[in-house]
């Protein structure tokens, strides 16, 4: 066995068998799907029932311990050299594992990761999300999938390592949010090698809807201070630009009482986003939801990197979400 898949699912039933279905329709064999319930409520027991017969998976369940833990778990079940990670709302293109194996058999680095874009069956806010998670406008940097912002740290929606660097390492932390990125760092501090793949990308779906993309942004600035406590060092300047993009249209909307024609500047960052996200989705109702996107990506992200920030300033650290 050359590669195992392990996939965290938290009622998420209905995406899982998206996963599934293109896992199955892969243009190679040789690998095994583990998927790890982790408490859900909607379980998808059913769902892997129906694949079995297609692929070779394993089904657990857990108690509910947040998605670093299930992976964990699910490693534990591994017989594959190498242990790929994927969230349950991705989608493979069929020559996935195909790429990947070509990538691996090279041996010229310990860990991968890979890009996520929006399928074409997508609605239009999750393209729209999808355009505001990878965009060069927004967060797309900060995120990892430019190896010019920062050194790459590969996240767990698609990942792959050794196993016995994985091993090596314990697995994930306990952390709810930012538990790959301490994953990367620790692995990359321990002088091992990451390396973008941007072949071996996969179709995320992310959220439905604005209020949860908010919540998720949130919680991902909030978790960046938490790295920087556990990785004292990792906070780039780039990392403070959501923030300071907050107090910046904060400052034009006070300075509109005294010069109202400074308000002309808080209509260019819509404008660029306009422009941009036109030429690469090429959807009218995609482009508009673009901009909500952007700006509720920024507003999440910055809010939860300053409420962080103020809290470690006060070492009140502790009441911070692990």
């Amino acid at each position: 066995m050359n590669i195992s898949i392990v996939i965290p699912v938290f009622n998420r039933p209905e995406e899982l068998s998206e996963l599934l279905n293109s896992i199955a329709n892969q243009d190679c064999n040789d690998f095994e799907v583990i998927v790890v319930e982790d408490g859900s409520t909607n379980i998808s027991e059913t769902v892997c029932r129906n694949f079995q017969h297609k692929i070779p998976l394993q089904y657990i369940k857990q108690e509910n311990k947040g998605p670093g833990i299930a992976r964990n778990t699910g490693a534990i079940y591994a017989k594959g050299n190498w242990i790929i990670f994927l969230d349950s709302d991705c989608i493979l293109p069929n020559n996935y594992l195909k790429i990947v194996k070509k990538e691996i058999i090279t041996d010229r680095f310990d860990c991968f990761g890979g890009p996520d874009m929006a399928h074409t069956s997508f609605n239009s806010i999750q393209k729209a999300i999808g355009y505001a998670m990878s965009s060069i406008l927004t967060t797309g940097g900060i995120r990892g999938a430019k190896e010019s912002f920062d050194i790459f740290y590969p996240r767990s929606f698609n990942l792959g390592v050794k196993k016995e660097i994985f091993n090596s390492l314990s697995g994930f932390s306990d952390m709810r949010y930012g538990e790959d990125l301490d994953f990367s760092m620790r692995l990359l501090k321990k002088g091992f090698s990451t390396q973008l793949l941007k072949n071996v990308y996969v179709f995320h779906k992310r959220r439905n809807n604005f209020v949860s993309f908010f919540k998720q942004v949130h919680n991902s600035g909030i978790a960046r201070i938490n790295l920087e406590n556990r990785h004292p060092g990792t906070i780039k300047p780039v990392h403070c630009l959501p923030t300071l993009f907050i107090f910046g249209n904060l400052l034009i909307i006070a300075l509109a009482f005294i010069i109202p024609l400074i308000l002309i500047f808080l209509a260019v960052f819509p404008a660029l986003i306009l422009i941009h996200a036109a030429i690469k989705t090429k959807e009218v109702k995609t482009t508009l939801l673009a901009v909500i996107a952007s700006f509720v990506q920024l507003f999440g992200y910055g809010s939860g990197f300053f409420k962080a920030l103020i809290l470690k300033f006060l070492n009140l650290s502790n009441i911070l979400t692990k």
